[in-house]
């Protein structure tokens, strides 16, 4: 199979899986669908790479999520240059009013804290693959986890548990290790 071919697979296997995991880190649907696509544009510009990666999805959000963060920077400084605040929808076609919820209680966290919570919970990373794709402290990764769901009770009205948090997700993959 050809290095393309290799892309291809997995893009038809994880790019949905993905998007879905950087959404709640972008806090838009579509800026998380582009940050994927600039991922897979990286890796076929370099597709001999493929080979050498002993988990290519895993490089692929890493990726993601530092195109993530430096728009976020170079957004901050177009949005002070222009004098006004985007807000981008939380509506996805299909969503439930849960996932809505949550999405929009994200939106407000500051940035460690929505990447902790939604790279632990709702892409199922370990705390320490965490705080290596954040390039932080586990302890920090830990901090971000508690205070982001303090925070999050206070903007849902109620306590949100791993298993909300997991339902909205519906990452069937979830184990009682990670809760």
């Amino acid at each position: 199979m050809s290095h393309r071919e290799g892309i291809r697979e997995l893009y038809l296997a994880s790019y949905q899986r993905l998007v879905l995991q950087l959404y709640p880190v972008t806090g838009e649907l579509g800026e998380a669908q582009e940050v994927v696509q600039e991922a897979f544009v990286k890796l076929l510009a370099a597709p001999s790479q493929l080979s050498g990666l002993s988990n290519p999805e895993a490089w692929l959000r890493t990726v993601a999520v530092n195109l993530t963060r430096t728009r976020r920077r170079r957004g901050r400084v177009l949005q002070r240059l222009l004098g006004r605040v985007g807000a981008g929808s939380t509506d996805v076609p299909g969503a439930s009013p849960d996932h809505v919820a949550l999405m929009s209680a994200l939106r407000a966290l500051p940035a460690g804290q929505r990447e902790a919570i939604a790279l632990h919970y709702l892409a199922d990373l370990p705390i320490t693959e965490v705080a290596e794709l954040l390039q932080v402290s586990v302890g920090t990764v830990k901090s971000r986890l508690s205070r982001g769901r303090t925070a999050l009770v206070g903007l849902l009205g109620e306590h949100p548990t791993n298993d909300d948090l997991e339902r909205t997700h519906s990452n069937p993959r979830r184990s009682a290790r990670h809760v």
